[in-house]
């Protein structure tokens, strides 16, 4: 028997509350079983039981054996004081508080199914599983499927957004500067992102506001900041961004980053540091007030329409500053703009509706409901499992279920696994 089972079967009451006897003789009737508590202290706080006819409230405490309590030195713990009820799986020893007053105990042993035990062993024997209801997935109904959708979405963008407070937060809540920040970072992608990032926080953006109607001033600025412009090529356009950069730098007192971490090594050219700083300097160049105009578009095609841009004249020809290629025009594809709304975009939305106190978020999910289901490994092995995705709201959630449920063995916290334990 585990412990987080016992918490598991005591918060849904999943044991016969028929004629409860404590160990001591007491009849005793749960009227509630409290708040879970997931911090320091007893497990279940403000719980309601009845002990002979009279109403206790307080909290309780479970263990698998009753001398945990004393292993767990409870004893000397003052938090422990309000205790009500100790709840086991096996009765071994009596407790006291540290007045000397014994704690009721309420033993589940004999009043659980065996079934739900047998469940949970099955469920977390997940020896070469690659995750723990592989197996029993496919016998989820779709209901409980599309409600922990939801929730794990919710869940998702919630977590997005304390990054996103903590930028705001730096930038003393402008909304404009933090957009370019997030945006910055997502389009280092995966691979180049904390260095893009990096170099998006390097600088106030009141700089990019103030060259923002030049694009070459623009596009010197950023191959400059992000330490791209040092050393010497031969390229006329690399030493004129070199010397425009040099008269910004004197002009806003800037510094560059003093090691340029910008990797190219296994991307694909497309997604060299070189065209994505060029296309985000075009972007920034050609949207002036781009918050106010994200806030406004309301459909897909709204976005697309705004993020359509390509990178200067010169990366046509090159994605580096050393060897020409063949002429290609260079903008950014609906795939990488949908990466933008599902990373940045729709999270910063959120972010922001919320500060206004407004809770309906239905237009960020039909926004969602429309992009193209993301394409990765996890994904994959879902699919494998006949769990399958048909827009990007779905995948994203997935995604959350995987990284914080799956590869944390919560299944206890897990609406699927909840379903599988009391099947």
């Amino acid at each position: 028997m585990k412990e987080n089972l016992l918490h598991f079967i005591w918060k849904l009451k999943l044991f016969s509350t028929n004629n409860l006897i404590t160990a001591s003789g007491k009849k005793i009737e749960i009227i509630s079983t409290g708040t879970h508590n997931y911090n320091s202290g007893p497990d279940f706080l403000n719980a309601k039981i009845v002990l002979d006819n009279q109403l206790w409230s307080g909290n309780v405490e479970i263990h698998v054996l009753s001398s945990d309590w004393y292993a767990h030195h409870h004893q000397k713990d003052s938090n422990y004081d309000a205790v009500i009820l100790h709840v086991v799986w096996e009765h071994d020893i009596a407790v006291f508080r540290n007045t000397n007053e014994s704690i009721e105990t309420l033993v589940l042993k004999n009043s659980i199914d065996n079934k739900l035990v047998i469940n949970y062993r099955v469920l977390f024997n997940s020896n070469k599983k690659w995750i723990n209801c592989e197996n029993e997935l496919k016998y989820i109904d779709d209901f409980t499927k599309k409600n922990w959708i939801e929730r794990l979405y919710l869940d998702r963008l919630e977590a997005k957004s304390i990054f996103i407070n903590k930028i705001l937060k730096s930038t003393n809540s402008d909304w404009e500067a933090t957009l370019f920040i997030l945006l910055a970072k997502n389009f280092g992608l995966k691979v180049n992102g904390d260095a893009f990032l990096q170099f998006a926080t390097s600088f106030d953006f009141s700089i990019v506001r103030k060259v923002g109607e030049h694009p070459f001033e623009m596009e010197a600025f950023f191959f400059g900041q992000a330490g791209l412009l040092t050393g010497i090529k031969e390229a006329t356009y690399f030493r004129n961004l070199q010397k425009e950069y040099q008269y910004l730098s004197h002009k806003f007192r800037l510094s560059p980053l003093i090691k340029n971490s910008m990797q190219f090594f296994r991307l694909r050219p497309a997604n060299f540091p070189t065209i994505r700083l060029s296309q985000l300097a075009m972007l920034f160049s050609k949207q002036q007030n781009m918050f106010s105009k994200i806030m406004e578009a309301t459909v897909l095609e709204d976005y697309y329409k705004l993020f359509l841009v390509q990178t200067s004249i010169f990366w046509e020809t090159h994605y580096t500053f050393e060897a020409t290629s063949k002429k290609s025009v260079k903008k950014l594809t609906k795939s990488f703009i949908d990466l933008l709304l599902i990373n940045t975009i729709i999270p910063l939305k959120f972010t922001y509706l919320k500060t206004l106190g407004n809770i309906e978020f239905d237009e960020l999910f039909n926004l969602l409901g429309e992009i193209k289901p993301e394409k990765n490994k996890i994904i994959s092995n879902f699919e494998s499992l006949k769990f399958t995705s048909e827009n990007a709201f779905q995948t994203q959630a997935l995604l959350q279920l995987k990284n914080n449920y799956c590869n944390n063995k919560l299944c206890l916290q897990c609406a699927i696994g909840k379903e599988i334990l009391k099947r």
